[in-house]
């Protein structure tokens, strides 16, 4: 079975697999393969840069408890060069270890003992957003079944009326949107918005996040497309 990613006849997308633990390795090249990826793995972090020059992967899967080098050390050489999506995969699941690992440059956060069907989605996403990337997606309209956002215009609409949001909400809105399916971590949002001298006021983005979801949302208390990953950050999905 081919995973819904891919257009008919196109080459299957690959997957760079990093970790040194054999039975995780198994079973996600089981897995994957069995959906139609095409699976690299590296059991180090000097292995895994390499396999990244040499096959260019579409995601990349990285442990951070790597043989060699902290999976973080992997992050700092990748995005010298190279914007492929990453996934992190690992046992730290403290919210500090979390942060640090997507101001490194992850794409997204999956903490082990992880459920199977959560990371295949959130692989699907990261190969779509790599997909898009490839082929220089300018895509100026964003459409959701409520709203649509003009990235070009700076405007919004919902059911067919504008909608006036604030210079900061707008701020807000179009570094998910233009990041969507990807996480974005409170640290990057505050920092890009507001500034660095406020990149530790995290209750700002709860009150703007607050706002965009009475503005956008059907349900504001149970927002569909501005998600909250809680201590880590926000995340825009269609």
């Amino acid at each position: 079975m081919r995973p819904n990613t891919d257009p008919p006849g196109s080459e299957p997308a690959t997957v760079l697999v990093v970790d040194d633990e054999p039975q995780i390795v198994r079973a996600l090249r089981i897995n994957l393969t069995a959906r139609g990826y095409r699976v690299v793995t590296a059991h180090d972090g000097a292995a895994a840069l390499k396999a990244v020059a040499e096959c260019g992967p579409d995601v990349v899967v990285l442990d951070l408890g790597l043989p060699d080098m902290d999976g973080t050390e992997v992050l700092h050489g990748l995005r010298g060069w190279t914007t492929v999506p990453v996934i992190v995969l690992s046992a730290r699941g403290d919210s500090a270890d979390k942060v640090r690992t997507l101001d490194a440059g992850a794409d997204d956060y999956v903490t082990k003992p992880f459920g199977m069907d959560e990371l295949l989605a959130r692989l699907r996403a990261a190969v779509r957003r790599s997909a898009a990337a490839s082929a220089g997606d300018g895509e100026a309209l964003v459409e959701t079944e409520s709203f649509t956002i003009d990235l070009v215009a700076k405007r919004v609409r919902r059911d067919g009326a504008e909608v006036h949001l604030t210079r900061t909400e707008w701020g807000v809105l179009e570094l998910l949107v233009r990041n969507r399916g990807r996480l974005v971590s409170q640290k990057q949002l505050l920092h890009e918005v507001w500034g660095p001298s406020y990149d530790t006021e995290s209750h700002y983005l709860r009150v703007y996040l607050a706002q965009l979801r009475r503005k956008l949302e059907r349900h504001p208390s149970r927002p569909r497309h501005l998600l909250t990953e809680p201590g880590m950050g926000y995340r825009f999905e269609l």
